[in-house]
């Protein structure tokens, strides 16, 4: 008998249907996040600061269904090239496939339960802070430490 295998582990990520590209999101609000470019070295950074449109209360777009014309910088991740993973985080599920690796026990695929992935200290909820908050000078004091993506 062949054993079952997840979605994830038998088609590519060019492969998969919108249902299942959907349901590969932990929900971390991690790619809500903004990045910016060291103009001496090229590094990409990525800060603490969350798109206006991402509640910090759940880590869920406010619009989701609209967010390209919300926000029309936003980051459609179905379009980016696999190349351009780099702009995405660590954790995210979209990279770590495209790198050959596995999803974390964490992933809500794998534990059945969303609330693993705040539980993991994966999610932004309890230190993102919106992009209202934040005055234009004051973006490079909220860069991250790669570790922490």
């Amino acid at each position: 008998m062949v054993a079952f295998q997840p979605f994830w582990q038998r088609k590519t990520l060019e492969q998969l249907s919108p249902e299942e590209w959907e349901s590969l999101c932990d929900g971390c609000g991690k790619c809500c996040l903004h990045k910016i470019e060291d103009e001496d070295t090229e590094e990409l950074l990525f800060t603490a600061i969350a798109c206006r449109e991402l509640d910090l209360d759940c880590a869920r777009c406010r619009s989701y269904g609209r967010r390209f014309k919300a926000v029309p910088e936003c980051l459609n991740v179905r379009e980016l090239a696999s190349d351009n993973y780099h702009w995405l985080p660590r954790t995210c599920a979209y990279r770590l496939l495209a790198e050959g690796q596995s999803l974390p026990d964490w992933h809500p695929l794998i534990s059945g339960d969303p609330q693993t992935v705040v539980d993991a200290e994966v999610s932004v909820i309890r230190w993102a802070v919106s992009e209202a908050r934040v005055r234009d000078d004051e973006w490079f004091d909220y860069v991250l430490d790669g570790a922490e993506l």
